[in-house]
């Protein structure tokens, strides 16, 4: 496979996503170009604002690291051919119908025109851990089925109203969380970091296996990339962790 270059408009779940992304294409040959636009919590409404407003408010990674550059949305957009643009709606306003437009219709129209090469996708977010204290997590009466229910929902209503592929990140997380050593009800360990974060080891380990899955067809069980990262300098990798995770994309995506 050629170089491909992917580049994600979002917020720090697109961060957790891409921070490994590089790395697993790497492991498997292929020269993959990994952008990400970051501004914390940022909506679809936020988006297209800074769009109209073209705010260089956006801290640009490349390949999971800072630059130390901001930059607008129209600057990353002309920065390469991109072969591919993701983006998401907000966490907190994932499973709310009425958030996403007229803002996501607006969003893809403007990435088509500005980037016809490109193929669009949505990343399907992903519920809050059971006991999260993200203060928004009341929308959805502080029950993760409830929130995972309705965002899988919107998103597919989503992908559907613009004609795009779902990566979805939210149902391997949901279908994880029934697996040990995941069970976190049950004294397991939690996918997440903070309650909604992704664990930078495993967590976002799973993002960039989906990632690398939906859009190239390839098995992560053949992977050979092992996560690390300067953020948990001192961690260990367990692989059986780390199989069991790969087991559950490759069945999933």
């Amino acid at each position: 496979m050629n170089a491909k270059k992917l580049l994600a408009i979002g917020n720090s779940f697109s961060q957790d996503a891409t921070h490994y992304l590089h790395q697993i294409a790497a492991a498997d040959q292929m020269d993959l170009k990994v952008g990400n636009l970051y501004i914390g919590g940022c909506s679809l409404e936020r988006h297209w604002e800074n769009i109209q407003n073209e705010a260089e408010e956006y801290l640009y990674e490349e390949n999971g690291t800072s630059t130390e550059t901001y930059v607008s949305i129209q600057k990353a957009l002309d920065m390469d051919d991109w072969d591919y643009i993701v983006t998401q709606q907000a966490s907190h306003d994932s499973g709310l119908m009425e958030t996403y437009h007229p803002y996501l219709e607006k969003l893809a129209d403007y990435i088509r025109k500005k980037a016809p090469q490109a193929e669009l996708l949505l990343q399907e977010t992903w519920a809050y851990e059971t006991d999260s204290l993200h203060p928004e997590f009341v929308r959805y009466h502080q029950d993760q089925q409830e929130m995972y229910e309705k965002l899988a929902q919107a998103y597919r209503e989503a992908a559907k109203t613009i004609g795009v592929r779902l990566i979805p990140c939210g149902d391997v997380i949901q279908n994880l969380r029934k697996r040990e050593p995941f069970l976190y009800g049950h004294g397991g360990m939690s996918i997440c970091r903070d309650g909604f974060h992704m664990n930078v080891i495993y967590g976002r380990y799973l993002l960039a296996a989906v990632w690398y899955k939906n859009l190239t067809g390839r098995k992560i069980c053949e992977n050979t990339y092992v996560p690390h990262t300067s953020l948990a300098p001192n961690a260990v990798c367990d692989e059986r962790v780390l199989r069991i995770i790969k087991e559950t994309v490759d069945k999933e995506v």
